[in-house]
């Protein structure tokens, strides 16, 4: 079948278990999705299917999307997934959270929230230099080496940059 599905994150809940303890769950809306193309070995080298989520208005979309999807819904995202029983799905079915069972484990893969160009206190959660005492700098990570000799910044230092947007 299909080796993975498409769903949005509506947000956070809690389950208690019977021993007492809290456990925190993720809640995620799963499907609908429609299978808007087949993949196959001997034209695209492959077996897969591309699945499309979220429906939209047709108006949405651009125009080479538009014409790749003519005939169908229209859908906001779409993904490509491996398939080995290729032949079992067909253009235009659906697929919902139906598929799964209850109690079990998926692994689960989303977009972390971007942060932009964060430093070393939110990044890292460096400590900072005292507000006081002729301190201009309480936000920067201090000495980042040493001086003649290396006479450079070794690789992996931890630095202020791009925070968050990357695949977890």
């Amino acid at each position: 079948m299909i080796s993975g599905m498409l769903a949005r994150k509506i947000g956070m809940s809690q389950v208690f278990q019977d021993d007492g303890t809290m456990v925190p769950v993720t809640v995620l809306q799963v499907g609908p999705m429609t299978v808007t193309q087949k993949k196959s070995k001997d034209r695209d080298g492959y077996d897969g299917v591309q699945l499309g989520f979220e429906e939209i208005a047709e108006r949405k979309l651009n125009r080479p999307t538009k014409g790749h999807l003519k005939g169908q819904t229209s859908v906001r995202i779409l993904r490509e997934f491996r398939a080995e029983d290729h032949d079992a799905v067909t253009v235009g079915q659906k697929f919902d959270h139906n598929i799964f069972s209850e109690g079990e484990l998926v692994s689960v893969v989303g977009t972390s929230k971007g942060r932009g160009f964060a430093g070393v206190m939110k990044r890292h959660g460096f400590g900072g230099q005292p507000a006081s005492h002729g301190h201009r700098g309480k936000r920067l990570p201090g000495s980042i080496g040493q001086c003649a000799f290396p006479a450079r910044v070794f690789k992996g230092r931890k630095m202020g940059g791009q925070y968050g947007n990357t695949q977890v």
